[in-house]
């Protein structure tokens, strides 16, 4: 396998790598595709953290454009929340949210899709098993930062934390993730640029 086989997302399948236009589009698209998810928020009464679109969107955006790419793009949403665009779920903005409860998930945001970005450009984005793998790890990236910000910032116990800020996402983000899962490989046969060897790390 070739490097440039190896490296290959669906941004380049879809788009190509040579226009620096169509790169900042894409970029801008991802990010405004977490901005739409972040929308679709349903706020929990015990926890501030709010049931959202956002994880779904991180994932596929990664996973989509790569590692470069898909961290600008997070990095864009996020940087354009603080900086006042209403992106956040239930269109809040501002430095205070990024430094509230919730900025450990905006920061695993952005280490989440460099990390399926990294996995996709090695190919685990081609099939549902590795495809799962991939998605799973960003997840489980966002939750790290997610809960350990929770924790320091309530002063609770990292148990309650676990309480507030994964517990009650689980059955959803499996969902999410099963989706996104399936997506991917969808979408590669679509772009019509399998390679006949999908294995991970290939």
């Amino acid at each position: 396998m070739t490097a440039s086989a190896a490296t290959l997302t669906l941004r380049d399948a879809l788009v190509g790598r040579s226009s620096r236009t169509r790169t900042v589009a894409v970029v801008i698209g991802g990010a405004a595709l977490v901005a739409a998810c972040a929308q679709i928020s349903i706020p929990l009464g015990f926890t501030p953290v709010p049931i959202t679109g956002q994880t779904f969107a991180v994932l596929l955006v990664g996973a989509g454009l790569g590692t470069a790419a898909g961290t600008a793009s997070t990095l864009l949403y996020v940087v354009a929340g603080i900086a006042g665009a209403p992106v956040y779920a239930h269109q809040e903005h501002g430095w205070h949210v990024f430094a509230g409860s919730n900025g450990g998930y905006l920061v695993g945001f952005v280490v989440a899709a460099a990390l399926t970005g990294f996995l996709a450009e090695r190919r685990w984005d081609r099939r549902f098993s590795s495809s799962i793998g991939a998605l799973l790890t960003g997840n489980v990236v966002i939750y790290l930062f997610g809960v350990t910000w929770l924790q320091h910032h309530l002063h609770i116990s990292y148990a309650k934390a676990l309480e507030y800020g994964l517990y009650p996402f689980v059955p959803g983000d499996t969902i999410k993730l099963y989706l996104a899962a399936g997506a991917l490989p969808i979408a590669w046969k679509l772009a019509g640029r399998r390679a006949p060897d999908d294995r991970p790390g290939v």
